[in-house]
């Protein structure tokens, strides 16, 4: 449970670095705290407990506790902000701030006493209706250990060619290559030939798309790949998709965004004049996407290439004109999925499964329908569990999943696998995974950057011996070698090569829902536009559109003004963002902003900025904004 635990420490420094001006509710804080602190031992039972044994009662209990935390911890931040701004040297000052902080410290009093009364009125509504603890048995799978930091798994995603990573990939890439290469008719080579991959989702199309540009590239002089998100919208994204291609195209050392936004289009043109090249089209889902796209790509009659990956079989059909242009992928045969299995459970595909696990994982692999996002995401569930003593574990996985995909894949089979896999993290790294449900599909999260901001916002437990960053590196370690997160190319920028990783749509899909229903993010724009809050904690706002008012859009209740002063993750993406930075004063309560992929940035937003006490992570470009010669914005 995320909230719970940070705020016990939270109270705990409170308690003691500002225990003198707690004079009189020092008491009340510690047994709010040693309250939260037995709520938390609570919940981590729940959470760790085999699904069955967690109803529909105890998910709402564990709501109105996460929300206590959060109300908890933002009455005790407050304060803390409060008593800060009035901090002074001197006798004189002393004294003065005494007389200002009583009212902070009555006030305070009553919200402790008003929190602690619904802490009391939670515990005795568990006591009533919850279950009891023989009810919620623990699964042993969230119980696997987390990586020291700095210990690399042996199961841990490989690189693209990685033989490992791409079994049942190489045959049809071999395939799929020479139809790129063919010359059907020596008079037209030269002209645009489009390759269309069409498949059901998480059967490998990417991945497919990508060995194919490895294998071919020595036959072409420029290459790019680039992924098309559904709610792709020609106006108001071609800009940034075209940006994307040229980076890839040009290679620049230096991030140099203003200078690829001049005329993109013509300095593409020019990067692939006379050059035989080869994109691929990422994820298209209309016809007038493509349509749109191919309008923007620069002729010429050098053999130009470009591959397209779709789940919308019309959308192939549009985009290559010849059917012998279409490849339909399927899913892994047997042979394969066992193949690609053996490589993630056991860490080779000539290993050997014991006997006992046999049956077992035949039963695992039928279920997962030959997709090979499922395997291997239950292979890297059952990788520590890989011997005979293991047998247990295998069948309790088995028997847990569905058989959805048996007959044929579907996107609620995918859905539940996922599920099963997030349900059974280490408790500790749940919240961890949540927070992916911040970024857009197709978004390239910078490692470091992350890390960061799990620490600032409070989700990586304090292990003796380790820093908090070594211990958020293990985290990221864990995500990566139990697959919910993979490693993707790294990001240059200022002349520094950065780590960066990304979810597979299906995975961010999942974690949002259980982020809206956990009230852990809150998302306006695109597909989330019209939706209804109550207290905000974590904002993200994507695309280049926000609501006019930044109002709360509640079905049947006249919009209001939405309220932001619980906000404490702000994050803005491609969004011009003029109506939240108006705002910025307001967000008392904010330690992570995320301004560098917003495009109105000013200086008189900076001064708001600067006086967010709290704050502890700040993305920008240092580009945007400049101070002048005193020092100020």
């Amino acid at each position: 449970m995320e909230g719970a635990a940070e705020l016990v420490s939270t109270v705990g420094l409170v308690v003691g670095e500002e225990y003198r001006q707690l004079r009189g509710v020092g008491r009340e804080v510690a047994e709010l705290r040693d309250e939260l602190a037995t709520m938390n031992a609570i919940l981590r039972m729940h959470s760790e407990a085999d699904e069955g044994g967690v109803d529909h009662f105890v998910r709402e209990w564990m709501k109105q506790v996460r929300e206590l935390a959060y109300d908890s911890e933002d009455c005790i931040h407050l304060y803390i902000f409060r008593i800060r701004c009035r901090r002074s040297d001197g006798l004189v000052a002393w004294s003065k701030r005494v007389l200002a902080t009583l009212f902070p410290r009555h006030r305070l009093a009553g919200d402790i006493k008003d929190l602690r009364a619904r802490a009391a009125a939670i515990s005795e509504r568990h006591a009533r209706y919850g279950v009891s603890r023989e009810a919620l048995r623990r699964s042993p799978l969230a119980l696997a250990p987390v990586p020291r930091a700095g210990s690399s798994s042996p199961y841990a995603l490989g690189p693209a060619h990685d033989p490992g990573q791409l079994v049942g990939i190489t045959g049809q890439a071999n395939i799929l290559g020479e139809r790129v290469k063919a010359v059907d008719d020596p008079d037209n080579d030269m002209k645009l030939k489009v390759i269309s991959i069409v498949g059901f989702g998480r059967l490998g199309k990417t991945t497919l798309a990508m060995e194919v540009c490895r294998q071919l590239e020595p036959e072409f002089q420029r290459q790019a790949q680039v992924s098309v998100s559904q709610i792709f919208d020609a106006e108001k994204d071609m800009l940034g998709l075209l940006e994307r291609i040229t980076r890839q195209i040009l290679k620049p050392k230096v991030h140099n965004k203003e200078g690829i936004k001049v005329e993109e289009s013509m300095t593409l043109e020019k990067a692939l004049q006379d050059k035989r090249y080869l994109i691929v089209i990422d994820d298209v889902w209309t016809i007038a996407a493509w349509d749109a796209i191919l309008a923007n790509l620069p002729e010429n009659n050098c053999g130009r290439r470009i591959i397209v990956t779709t789940r919308i079989a019309t959308v192939a059909k549009a985009c290559s004109n010849k059917n012998e242009y279409i490849y339909t992928v399927k899913p892994l045969e047997p042979e394969d999925s066992k193949k690609l299995f053996l490589s993630r459970a056991f860490g080779s595909m000539d290993a050997t499964c014991p006997d006992s696990l046999k049956m077992a994982m035949i039963d695992i692999l039928k279920k997962c329908g030959g997709l090979p996002l499922a395997i291997i995401s239950m292979a890297s569930l059952l990788r520590n569990y890989n011997s005979a003593d293991g047998k247990d574990m295998w069948e309790r996985v088995s028997k847990s999943i569905g058989s959805h995909m048996e007959s044929q894949p579907s996107l609620e089979g995918m859905r539940q696998i996922v599920t099963f896999n997030y349900n059974h993290l280490p408790h500790d790294i749940r919240c961890c995974m949540m927070y992916f449900s911040i970024f857009p599909e197709d978004y390239m999260v910078n490692k470091n950057r992350l890390l960061h901001r799990w620490i600032a916002e409070g989700l990586v437990t304090e292990v003796r011996g380790l820093t908090l960053l070594e211990v958020a590196q293990a985290y990221y370690e864990e995500l990566l070698s139990r697959s919910m997160i993979v490693q993707a190319k790294e990001e240059v920028r200022n002349e520094v090569n950065m780590e960066t990783c990304q979810v597979h749509d299906m995975v961010l899909e999942v974690m949002v829902s259980k982020s809206l229903e956990a009230n852990f993010v809150s998302l306006i724009g695109g597909q989330y536009e019209g939706m209804s809050y109550d207290r905000i904690r974590r904002l993200s706002i994507h695309g280049e559109e926000e609501p006019v008012d930044f109002t709360s859009k509640k079905k049947g209740v006249r919009n209001v003004e939405m309220n932001v002063k619980h906000v404490r993750s702000l994050s803005m993406f491609n969004n011009q963002g003029h109506h939240v930075l108006d705002r910025l004063g307001e967000f008392t309560l904010l330690r992570v902003l995320d301004l560098d992929h917003c495009e109105g940035l000013q200086n008189k937003h900076m001064r708001d900025v600067c006086r967010l006490y709290l704050l502890k992570v700040l993305e920008y470009e240092g580009n945007k904004c400049q101070c002048d010669a005193s020092g100020s914005w």
